[in-house]
């Protein structure tokens, strides 16, 4: 069975989110300098590398990442591909229904959307601007029966935004945000997902290790 691991990987060359805290791994024991085993520490921000935010990262009233219902991370998906339009045009900016919608059938069997724009290709260099869904999007996805929506870029936002929009609008219809996925070796289609969220206590996100795989 060949699985596809969509995961950023965790190092200490990860671009963090501006201001944020940067990733950071190290040995505090290590078999070389006479010690029994090889230990390692890290240091970092929950929104590092592929991670889903709990509603409380935006929202001070919102639940925290283990309250979150664990079945929305595991379960049938679909991969949308778009980045070939993105490259055609560098204007392109929103990721819109238009762009769904000829896959909208398989949308709606799988509820679990994760989109592959191609925008942001290197995680040692944080981008400068990322595409982000139209208005209309969070509203389309729900009558679509979609609960969760990931994308292989840092925000479901613009990078300076404050409001955070399409945080909100996502929230308010019941669809769990996953981000910075990496898809550049995945194609389009249904596939089986699995991205669990570490089990951290009141916290506003969490890493994960996000796969997909086919029977």
């Amino acid at each position: 069975m060949k699985i596809w691991d969509i995961s950023r990987t965790l190092s200490n060359n990860l671009a963090e989110w501006p201001g944020d805290e940067p990733f950071h791994y190290r040995l505090t024991k290590e078999i070389a300098k006479g010690q029994t085993v090889n230990l390692g520490a890290i240091m970092m921000s929950v929104h590092n590398g592929t991670h889903a935010d709990a509603r409380f990262h935006f929202d001070p009233k919102g639940g925290s990442i283990d309250k979150a219902p664990l079945d929305i991370y595991l379960g049938r998906a679909t991969v949308v591909d778009l980045a070939q339009s993105f490259l055609q045009s560098k204007e392109k900016q929103l990721i819109t229904t238009e762009d769904l919608q000829p896959q909208a059938e398989d949308i709606a069997a799988t509820s679990r959307l994760l989109v592959k724009t191609g925008r942001w290709s290197e995680s040692t260099v944080f981008p400068n601007q990322i595409p982000v869904i139209a208005a209309d999007v969070p509203a389309w996805l729900q009558k679509n029966g979609v609960k969760l929506l990931g994308l292989d870029l840092p925000s479901m936002d613009e990078i300076d935004s404050k409001s955070l929009q399409n945080h909100h609008a996502l929230a308010r219809v019941g669809i769990a945000i996953v981000e910075s996925l990496d898809l550049g070796e995945v194609a389009p289609g249904i596939y089986n997902f699995a991205a669990l969220p570490l089990k951290i206590a009141d916290s506003d996100g969490a890493p994960m290790r996000a796969v997909l795989w086919r029977d």
